[in-house]
């Protein structure tokens, strides 16, 4: 074994969603639904509290919400079980789907011949963090833009 193989090791999907901040993630792969599906549900909640967004994903009208809802109750379990944070005190700091395995079948048309049918499937991730870590981060971000100003 090299020295490279040591330096060349991938960080942890942890480390790549939160750095060394506080919080947790879930992740659903291989949902079969559509990622412009999935993606409509997802851009509701990014962003809103946990508890705001698990009210919001109950009475919407998609059928994604009933995924995207497992996967954020999900994700606030994890970071009460693992991290000992409040599910209250949570945010959607992170929320993306990625495109999923396609399954192709077959269906017939005229003269013999088949067209192709596309199943796409999507993988959902959600990141939760503390509420504190946003109010620090638009802290940051305020006294940026006022030495910008400056």
């Amino acid at each position: 074994m090299s020295t490279t193989d040591t330096q060349a090791r991938p960080k942890s999907r942890r480390h790549a969603l939160l750095g060394d901040r506080a919080g947790s993630y879930a992740i659903a792969r291989h949902v079969r639904m559509s990622p412009l599906k999935v993606r409509r549900v997802v851009d509701l909640v990014r962003g809103l509290d946990v508890t705001e967004a698990l009210d919001v994903l109950k009475f919407a009208p998609q059928a994604a919400s009933e995924q995207v809802y497992k996967v954020v109750a999900s994700a606030a379990a994890n970071a009460a079980d693992t991290e000992g944070l409040n599910s209250e005190e949570l945010f959607i700091s992170a929320a993306f789907v990625d495109e999923g395995v396609t399954l192709r079948r077959i269906r017939a048309r005229a003269k013999g011949s088949a067209s192709r049918i596309l199943k796409r499937g999507s993988h959902i991730t959600v990141v939760v963090e503390p509420k504190s870590a946003r109010d620090a981060a638009k802290q940051t971000k305020k006294s940026t833009d006022e030495q910008k100003e400056a």
